[in-house]
């Protein structure tokens, strides 16, 4: 199958002919809209190694992430960074490529972070390799983990390596009645206590936590932060990965800002919902976008808009001049006919 995306490229880069690296496409909203020929990964299938004391598996892209969780979850093991999925044919290459963490990303750290190698067709038609399959095995640029939120400009991940971890032995939710200025306050207190905090939403009024870990340690968070038990705390905390909470229902665009944690309350017209301990806000909202760049730029942060039916204004932040020539310059290295996903991240590449 290798071969096959290999000549594909090659072909491709020749014509100077545009290609749409493509998955399940439960993520095809995401970024700037895609175009070209399409290449379908999902042919290139299936778990290549799993070793579960060394708490690591790899696997080719095309296979989907619903098989690879449930081998991880024989073995109670998972995906710390709880990627969302945003449809049932989600796979493992478009998983990486675009880079998203769930709920636990503030506890368990990044998809990128869990990323330890991974194999690239890029826009020659090479097949190149990078990192491997241990913590400690990079010399030079770790371009493995630079794929991860790259959104196929770079190549076609046909392989991956990842850490896994083992499942909390127990986990529950608690919810609070609290505005959303007293609930950053509270939030940015308790990151900073040995309290096990995997995830955090709040929402109209109201503050949603998850704490998972030793059973012990649970139950004394439990007891020090009070609030009342999340009836159905596994849906809700689904609803939120995968974006299927009523919030997230509607014809708005919808934002996503990544601030500081301790960031004040943002002034923007629409709804918001706060993950991540107060970094991750999302806005539904008709503001436009320069006035809802302007204020995540104050704020010490940026905004992507991640869903719209007009994305004219670019999916993500303009670059600063230095940032802009770093990106043109790796673009040029792994894709020099600049036919890999063209426009996906920026529409000058």
């Amino acid at each position: 199958m290798i071969e096959t995306f290999q000549a594909r490229i090659r072909e491709a880069a020749a014509r100077r002919s545009p290609l749409r690296l493509r998955g399940g496409g439960s993520k095809d909203f995401y970024g700037n809209a895609p175009r070209g020929e399409t290449l379908d990964t999902r042919a290139h299938a299936g778990i290549v190694s799993y070793e579960p004391t060394e708490l690591v598996v790899t696997a080719r892209c095309g296979t989907l992430l619903v098989d690879l969780e449930e081998s991880l979850r024989d073995r109670n093991q998972f995906l710390p960074f709880e990627p969302p999925h945003f449809g049932p044919g989600a796979t493992l290459g478009g998983c990486i490529a675009a880079g998203l963490s769930g709920p636990r990303r503030t506890s368990a750290g990044a998809l990128r972070d869990f990323l330890l190698g991974a194999k690239l067709v890029d826009g020659r038609g090479r097949l190149l390799s990078f990192g491997g399959e241990v913590m400690k095995n990079v010399a030079g640029y770790d371009v493995s983990r630079l794929v991860a939120g790259s959104l196929g400009t770079l190549g076609l991940i046909a392989e991956a390596s990842l850490k896994v971890l083992p499942r909390p032995p127990a986990e529950t939710s608690l919810r609070f009645e609290i505005a959303e200025g007293r609930a950053l306050v509270e939030l940015n207190r308790w990151a900073g206590q040995p309290l096990p905090l995997s995830a955090s939403a709040w929402h109209d009024g109201a503050l949603m936590l998850r704490l998972s870990g030793a059973e012990p340690a649970v139950r004394a968070a439990v007891a020090k932060l009070g609030g009342e038990p999340l009836a159905g705390a596994e849906a809700f905390w689904r609803s939120i990965r995968e974006q299927e909470h009523a919030f997230f229902a509607g014809g708005d665009p919808l934002w996503r800002i990544a601030l500081p944690s301790s960031a004040a309350p943002l002034s923007l017209a629409g709804r918001q919902l706060i993950e991540w301990g107060g970094a991750l806000r999302w806005w539904k909202s008709g503001a436009g976008a320069q006035a809802v760049r302007d204020a995540a730029r104050a704020a010490g942060g940026h905004a992507t808009l991640f869903r719209a039916a007009d994305k004219s204004a670019g999916a993500f932040m303009p670059l600063d001049p230095v940032l802009a020539r770093l990106h043109r310059e790796l673009k040029a290295a792994f894709d020099p006919a600049g036919i890999l996903n063209p426009g996906r991240l920026y529409a000058e590449f």
